[in-house]
């Protein structure tokens, strides 16, 4: 059973409104103003919140902002009651991230439908898509779909990449953002001396080079092809239309970007405060937790000495002395160039 919380300061509205949800199927909380709406939302973290845009101690406009900041509030749908039909109203109310707007008086098939509506559409966002081309295309179809938003290109440019192919440039303006759909890329800087430090590595479903996009600057870091790679671009307009115009979508970028940066904080800690060894298992358990199948338990890490040293974080001749160290003592495989961790446990064990 689906919660909403209604917040609303007017009794018989709010009783009247209760009754019509509570008939239809749904579990409903009501709130009568727009403080204790605050406050009850975040305990409960309801699937839909209806509120009142006239409200004495807090009014509609506050409440969504508020609970848009709040990382368990933020991706809610929310739909505003309001009796009041002016164009500037619904702007004000969409550009703080409204997802719909019902009229005052409305009836009970009004109501429901729009609820109804919204259900469906988030659902549909929820949906877990398949991580290719194919999921990519689904997933923004399903999304342009909704709230009437400008037609994305359906030409999303798709080109394939040798091994050690540069995709983009520190420095450079982004055109969009890259979606990978088949193969393995890194992202790196380098210094002045022409080191590189490797900053993240992807494979296909991942997307990369939005926040470049996000923040409408330069790339900081580049990025290259480890394997044969087939990447696919999202031209920038189309990006920011998609991601603007639909929060449920602004959502899922947001956790991607969140869960990047902790990534990329974890492993700078790792590489001030961790040995040579203790990075080494990392690195190796990280490559192996990235790019494992689930049906594959024979599976090697296939990856060239200088771009595991340059993850590491150490010279090329101290990453093979250590994965020598490794093999003798019966933690890996060393095979053709390529790597197999035989004890995952001792290696889990070595990072603490």
């Amino acid at each position: 059973m689906k919660t909403i919380l209604l917040i609303e300061d007017n009794f018989e509205m709010r009783e009247n409104t209760t009754e019509i949800l509570e008939l239809a199927g749904y579990k409903v909380t009501a709130a009568e103003n727009g403080k204790i709406g605050v406050d009850v939302a975040l305990k409960l973290v309801p699937d839909l919140i209806i509120c009142d845009v006239m409200m004495p101690e807090l009014d509609g406009y506050g409440v969504l902002h508020i609970l848009s900041k709040n990382s368990k509030t933020a991706g809610i749908p929310f739909v505003f009651l309001t009796a009041k039909a002016e164009k500037e109203d619904f702007r004000k109310g969409m550009n703080l991230g409204a997802d719909d707007y019902i009229t005052k008086p409305f009836n009970d098939v009004e109501l429901l439908d729009a609820i109804e509506t919204r259900f469906r559409k988030t659902d549909l966002l929820k949906k877990e898509f398949s991580r290719n081309i194919e999921g990519l295309n689904e997933f923004i179809n399903k999304a342009e779909s909704f709230d009437e938003l400008i037609k994305l290109t359906g030409d999303r440019k798709c080109k394939f990449y040798k091994k050690k192919d540069l995709i983009f440039s520190e420095g450079n303006h982004p055109g969009g953002v890259y979606f990978i759909n088949t193969g393995k890329v890194k992202t790196f800087k380098s210094n002045e001396d022409g080191k590189e430090y490797i900053t993240g590595l992807y494979k296909e479903g991942d997307f990369i080079g939005y926040t470049a996009v996000l923040e409408d600057s330069k790339f900081t870091e580049s990025a290259a092809v480890l394997d044969e790679a087939e990447i696919c671009i999202i031209q920038r307009q189309d990006f920011l239309t998609l991601l603007y115009s639909n929060r449920e979508v602004s959502n899922k970028f947001i956790k991607l970007l969140a869960d990047d940066l902790v990534e990329k904080e974890e492993r700078l800690l790792s590489l001030a405060y961790n040995s040579v060894r203790k990075r080494v298992a990392e690195a190796l358990l990280m490559l192996r937790n990235r790019y494992k199948s689930e049906n594959n338990e024979d599976f090697s890490i296939h990856i060239s000495r200088e771009d595991l040293s340059n993850i590491v974080g150490t010279a090329t001749e101290s990453l093979i002395r250590t994965l020598s160290d490794f093999k003798d003592e019966g933690l890996i495989e060393l095979k053709a160039g390529q790597v197999k961790i035989i004890d995952v446990r001792k290696l889990e064990h070595m990072k603490f």
